[in-house]
């Protein structure tokens, strides 16, 4: 008898097509179609297939066919018959191992042998992604139908070590798991498929059903379901029907798409031959209305997919014309942002067309997901039928941040990111709750991070807002036997889990509602529960664990589940990656992600065995991905509508197009038409404007001229100098009273640096005003230790600063030495202040001296420590750096506090920086001397103060740009970057 093979062609709807045919076949029996069985690929396939029929009933209500997945081409997929497949209660096959529980035992394993040998992954979050991958390769040995006995004899003596190593390691498959799976009376999810698919085909062997069997676009990539394709080709009701194949391609050109497992074409060829059946034996699907298979595309597409030892064809090309392309576009963008942005503008305009669909096929989920945020600029949520990793969902994301905090010790960053997640909320009111995080982040956690745990907060809190210790109070209940479970050397994971859940659910707990009926709802929440179920149900599978390991344990495996959403997204567009598009077709096909290593998927090495090895044990070639990401591509070329997205650049990088990109064009420039398909640059320029701007609006220069009376009567010496340069600073800090924010847990920076060295010198000097003791170095070093503090055990300070300030410390007691000579009195970080007279009233200077030294004349020496940069001489005698001039000034007017009138005879800054050399003195000096710049200097800020006490003068941002300080707390508050431009010199 014949097998009923059939094909449906590439440019019609497959499941639209297929579903026609099932309704001619049954006629006017309303009962026929439900006694039919579908075998389809996946179970997106079997959701396509139910919407087809509810469009070819026009909404009418239909008993379908039974419709059963059986999981083809890839071993992730692992779908199979089920329960309630036909006759499987009589197969007494044992159950399929959850896949959770499946890790986690391979992980005990691995762990196993790592003691085992000494070596290896140490952590069960190190074997757990080993797991994994053991585990994926266990799925595809049983769904090529290997035999894993095979591995011991795949490395001969004369193959590199490391072949034997991976053998080695790999026995954990072929000595160990078996005797595990037995004891627990399980199956690996495909050797369990493999059976119930064998036992199937038997059955139907033996008893072929009364009714149809129909197996549609099912390409035969699992050695099981080839089998059982083969059977129901042979049934009397049954048929196999196929995704386009040409039915008039020619021996030679057949036989070499056998041998290239990188042609789309590839797979069916292997199934023909299995079933001894040759393309022209296949039969066209009968489909009423859809005639198809006679598009010139259809042979385009062919011609470019053709193998490559037959590209010597496209020498004599004929036969194509302009119209080819019609309904076929080619986008080459500058980046994946613009290439995202261009296709939601697309999606966007073929809305405009009532009924119709649009998809995006790509496997890039990094374009996914910027496609779907750019739609929500409209107000669309699109369908991404790949999901979101459940570690990247509001649930996963506040677990993962829960358990960090709680390793981490309540340190600042951690802490803060899960008070701050949406879920959060404390049992208090979730507003309440954020204002006492701000209060908290704001009292304790910016600047030097606070000692660990909750007793480290509330002495970060000290004095300040004392309320807040309620607070700690609450946080340390919630958490408090997560730490306690993640801070012992070994815990069961059960025990660690159970407190991992605990602690999230009463930190998501709200005033109104419970921890858990906030953390597990919708579906991201489900599948977290689900999740956190199986894990607590298979966690005996692990030996007891410290904190360390069950974190990055639960990291690795919160990646692999994957959060679909089952409602609210827009009914006519949709993502779909490679394996959701299959058999699947919208009006509009946006192709995306086009670049050689995305699509097609770069052909990666097996990690366990090499190609030799892996063809004499019997597994495919890596190529044989590309062939089934080739055959995505060409099904959906075959749309009424497509187009052909890429990045022409990522993060910078010129990318490669995807070779059928490449032998497309090569194809169309033998055919005559180069250039015609990337012709089209509108979409793009749609892409350009869509975020320019209607008008530009120039924004001012912020002028600020508060009232004389709130107007600053007193400011420091240093802060003139900010009067000077940045008078919009003076006008936030000192009449808007807003300050800077430290940075959330602050490592030590150049400002800190600065005040460690000044507050040491100024020790020593205060320990040793007069003579230095015989070891003076060895007590600079020694206060110098105090100084840094717990600084030093930050090993980024103990490796750069310490050292720098080993060799400050030598210098700078060398100078000192010589120094002490020729001085009389020495005064160290010593205040001073000097009134000026001014038109609104008298007006306050105030200074900190680093160093005051009187000579033995008489004379005074100002000294000011940088271990920065050291203000230029033009700037200091402009009065751009007026700091030490103004101090003298001070001190000549007897301003500072116990040090008596007189004359200063030298301004020094001492360049402390460690490097080479390690100290530098360098003395400000001026043709008309020390007291014409003094004088200048004071002159300089009366004309200042009596220019401000003027209620029209305006606090304007870096007056002088070339001016302007190296850096402004309050930039961002007077929109510099708004309103400046380079080389603007205006004030």
């Amino acid at each position: 008898m014949r097998p009923a093979i059939f094909t449906i062609a590439s440019d019609v709807p497959f499941l639209d097509a297929l579903v026609a045919g099932l309704l001619a076949q049954t006629g006017d029996d309303p009962l026929a179609l439900a006694r039919q069985t579908v075998l389809l690929p996946t179970r997106r396939a079997s959701r396509a297939l139910r919407e087809a029929f509810l469009r070819a009933s026009g909404g009418k209500a239909l008993l379908l066919p039974r419709l059963v997945p059986v999981g083809d081409v890839d071993a992730e997929e692992l779908v199979f018959l089920g329960e309630d497949a036909a006759g499987e209660a009589s197969f007494d096959i044992a159950p399929a191992v959850p896949e959770l529980r499946r890790q986690l035992l391979l992980t005990r394993l691995v762990l196993g042998w790592g003691r085992a040998r000494g070596s290896g992954p140490l952590t069960a979050g190190q074997a757990a992604p080993l797991a994994r991958e053991l585990a994926r390769f266990l799925d595809e040995v049983q769904s090529e139908g290997c035999d894993l006995a095979q591995l011991a004899s795949l490395a001969p003596a004369h193959y590199a070590e490391h072949w034997q190593e991976s053998l080695a390691f790999l026995a954990i498959l072929t000595e160990h798991w078996p005797l595990l799976l037995a004891a627990i009376g399980c199956l690996d999810p495909a050797e369990r498929r493999n059976r119930v698919l064998a036992a199937q085909a038997e059955a139907w062997r033996r008893q072929p059903p009364r009714h149809p069997v129909i197996a549609a676009g099912i390409t035969g990539g699992v050695a099981a379901v080839a089998d059982l394709l083969a059977v129901v080709a042979g049934l009397p009701n049954g048929a196999v029907v196929l995704p386009d194949i040409d039915r008039a391609i020619d021996a030679e050109s057949w036989s070499e798409i056998a041998a290239d497992p990188a042609h789309p074409q590839h797979l069916p060829a292997r199934l023909l031959r299995r079933l001894e059946i040759e393309p022209a034996d296949l039969r066209p699907w009968p489909a009423p209305s859809f005639p198809g298979g006679g598009s010139v595309r259809r042979r385009l597409v062919a011609e470019a997919l053709r193998p490559a030892a037959e590209s010597h064809r496209w020498r004599g090309l004929a036969g194509f014309d302009a119209t080819v392309l019609d309904g076929m576009m080619r986008l080459d963008c500058p980046g994946p942002q613009e290439e995202a942005a261009v296709i939601a503008l697309l999606l966007r305009q073929h809305l405009e067309h009532p009924g119709e669909t649009a998809a995006l096929v790509t496997p890039d989920r990094g374009l996914a997901r910027r496609v779907a945020a750019e739609l929500r600029r409209w107000d669309i949520e699109i369908d991404d039928s790949a999901g979101v990793p459940l570690n990247k969902t509001p649930p996963g994301t506040f677990l993962r941040l829960v358990l960090d905090l709680a390793r981490e010790s309540l340190a600042p960053l951690p802490l803060l990111a899960a008070l701050k997640h949406p879920l959060a909320a404390g049992g208090m009111a979730p507003e309440a709750f954020r204002a006492l995080v701000r209060r908290l982040e704001i009292a304790a956690l910016r600047g030097p991070r606070p000692a660990p745990g909750s007793a480290g907060l509330r002495a970060a809190l000290a004095s300040k807002q004392r309320d807040l210790g309620a607070f700690i109070d609450r946080l340390e209940a919630a958490v408090a036997p997560l730490v306690a479970a993640l801070t012992r050397a070994e815990a069961p994971v059960r025990a660690i889990g159970a407190a991992h859940i605990a602690a999230a659910e009463a930190l998501a707990a709200s005033s109104e509602e419970s921890g858990a009926a906030r953390l597990w709802c919708e579906a991201a929440g489900e599948a977290a529960a689900e999740f956190l179920a199986e894990l607590l149900q298979a966690a005996d599978s692990l030996p007891p664990l410290d904190g360390a390991g069950y974190q990055a344990l639960f990291e690795a495996l919160l990646a692999g589940p994957v959060v679909r959403p089952r409602f609210g997204r827009h009914p006519r567009l949709a993502i779909w990656g490679l394996l959701e598009a299959r058999l699947q077709h919208a009006d509009l096909m946006i192709l995306g992600g086009l670049n050689e290593g995305v699509w097609p998927p770069q052909a990666e090495s097996d990690p366990w065995l090499s190609r030799p090895m892996r063809q004499e044990f019997g597994l495919p070639p890596p190529e044989r991905r590309v062939g089934v990401a080739a055959h995505d591509f060409a099904q959906a070329l075959g749309a009424r509508s497509v187009v052909l997205t890429r990045a022409t650049r990522v993060e910078g990088a010129p990318t490669v197009p995807s070779r059928w990109l490449l032998r497309l064009d090569t194809v169309l420039r033998a055919a005559g038409l180069e250039g015609r398909l990337g012709a089209a640059a509108e979409p793009l320029g749609w892409q350009a404007r869509l975020d320019e701007a209607a008008e530009h609006i120039a924004v001012p220069p912020p002028e600020p001229r508060p009232p004389v009376a709130v107007r600053p009567r007193k400011l420091s010496v240093t802060q003139v100098e900010t009067w000077m340069r940045d008078p919009y600073a003076i006008y936030a800090r000192a009449i808007l009273r807003l300050e800077a924010l430290e940075p959330i847990d602050a490592d030590p920076g150049a400002a800190e640096r600065g005040n460690f060295i000044h507050a040491a010198l100024d020790k020593f000097v205060c320990a040793f005003p007069d003579a230095l003791p015989a070891d003076a170095e060895r007590q600079l070093l020694t206060i110098g230790a105090a100084a840094f503090g717990a600084a030093l055990d930050r090993p980024g300070v103990r490796a750069f600063w310490w050292p720098r300030f080993e060799r400050v410390a030598r210098w700078f007691v060398a100078h000192e030495g010589q120094r002490r000579l020729l001085l009389g009195e020495i005064r160290s970080e010593i205040k001073g202040r000097l009134t000026l007279n001014g038109p609104a009233g008298p007006f306050e200077l105030t200074a900190k001296a680093d160093r005051l030294d009187r000579q033995r004349d008489g004379g005074l020496v100002l000294i000011d420590y940088k271990t920065g940069l050291v203000p230029s001489a033009k700037d200091v005698e402009l009065g751009f750096s007026p700091q030490l001039p103004l101090e003298a000034a001070i001190a000549a007017g007897g301003g500072f506090a116990g040090v008596a009138a007189a004359p200063v005879m030298a301004l020094e800054y001492w360049r402390l920086t460690g490097g080479d050399p390690p100290g530098e003195v360098i003395a400000l000096t001026k043709g008309g001397g020390l007291h014409a710049l003094v004088g200048e200097a004071l002159q300089g800020l009366a004309a200042l103060v009596a220019r401000f006490d003027d209620a029209r003068t305006p606090y304007r941002a870096v007056p002088r740009p070339e001016k302007a300080p190296r850096y402004s707390d309050y930039a961002h508050l007077a929109r510099v970057k708004e309103w400046s431009v380079a080389g603007d010199s205006g004030e």
